[in-house]
């Protein structure tokens, strides 16, 4: 029997080429009371993207290998499906005006709890 999900969908697409840091995100994902799917690059996240209707966050990393970085896969994700919620993490300095409106960043290394409200408060 296939998996019921609400309209706006549950499950978060995590974003991150380091397997430890993905793990981790994992982790808060879960502890947030969500659904994670994992993907490695944004190649593969767009791949997932195109496949799911679920999707209610996309957390992405900024630097990771493969055909753009994660501020080039939150301008995609907005304009292709506009209702996914944004989360962007980077140990790097991004501004505002370099991410498309509404996404949110953290300074890695970030604080679960924060994220994990933010989590929570994106995807109601």
């Amino acid at each position: 029997m296939p998996e019921q999900s609400s309209p706006r969908g549950s499950c978060v697409l995590i974003v991150e080429d380091e397997p430890m840091l993905l793990l981790m995100a994992n982790d808060i994902v879960q502890d947030a009371g969500l659904h994670p799917l994992l993907a490695g690059n944004a190649d593969e996240a767009i791949r997932i993207l195109e496949t799911r209707q679920d999707v209610c966050v996309v957390f992405t990393d900024v630097r990771m290998p493969g055909s753009m970085d994660g501020v080039g896969l939150v301008e995609a994700v907005r304009e292709r499906w506009p209702p996914i919620q944004l989360l962007v993490v980077s140990a790097h300095l991004v501004k505002d005006s370099e991410l498309p409106d509404g996404a949110r960043f953290f300074r890695k290394p970030y604080p679960s709890e924060a994220i994990i409200s933010t989590l929570r408060e994106l995807a109601a």
